[in-house]
């Protein structure tokens, strides 16, 4: 004859012997084998020995939490799939338009065109200054930014060397060194790329960059 399951092991034990694997099948699934094990358990229990209701109420209340979280999870992943399909949308938008994103490497379009950039602090800051490298590594511009509050500031450089001289169009890079108080403190630099187009995947909208690079949407800092 067959007796109560024990309430520790209720679960484990209708997976096993209902052939559910924990996460393979489907919740409702897992509940209509549980009533028919329960069932066949009431049908062929000791009439010496009978099914303690106690124990029949805790293995239903349990076979319903998990139902209840299977579902929880399925909406949850419904809702997932509806923001990643909304910031798709919303990133296509952009398209064309210019961003600030995390990084150090600025780009100068033609022969001394002025180049948007910035920083983030987490303080205000007393002095922010940036040094622009090309791309052997050699100093072309010191710029003194002056003061900046905590958070997103945008600058531009204006496209010219410390001598006044226009610069050639190509990669550069920026440093941003930022003091609060006469000590340094932590500043994010910031640069200005041009959405080329939107790529669609498991992990969201992806946004493809003029010239070449990417970033996701979630990376934009600003749109200028």
């Amino acid at each position: 004859m067959t007796t109560a399951v024990g309430n520790s092991s209720a679960i484990a034990t209708l997976q096993q012997a209902s052939g559910v694997r924990a996460g393979a099948d489907p919740a409702r699934e897992l509940n209509d084998r549980f009533l028919k094990l329960l069932v066949a358990q009431m049908n062929n229990q000791d009439p010496l020995n009978p099914l303690d209701n106690a124990q029949v109420t805790s293995q239903m209340a349990q076979i319903n939490t998990v139902t209840g979280i299977n579902g929880l999870n399925e909406t949850v992943e419904q809702l997932i799939g509806q923001f990643a399909r909304l910031e798709a949308m919303q990133a296509a938008q952009l398209t064309g338009r210019s961003v600030l994103v995390t990084g150090t490497e600025a780009r100068v379009a033609t022969a001394g065109a002025p180049t948007a950039f910035g920083v983030e602090l987490g303080q205000r800051a007393d002095a922010v200054t940036v040094e622009i490298r090309d791309a052997a590594g050699a100093l072309v511009r010191t710029q003194a930014l002056g003061k900046a509050e905590a958070g997103i500031s945008r600058f531009e450089w204006d496209g010219r060397n410390d001598a006044g001289s226009q610069v050639a169009a190509g990669k550069y890079s920026i440093t941003v060194k930022a003091m609060a108080g006469g000590k340094e403190i932590g500043a994010t630099p910031l640069v200005a790329r041009r959405i080329d187009g939107v790529s669609i995947g498991d992990g969201g909208a992806t946004l493809n960059f003029a010239g070449g690079g990417s970033a996701r949407y979630g990376d934009i800092r600003q749109i200028i």
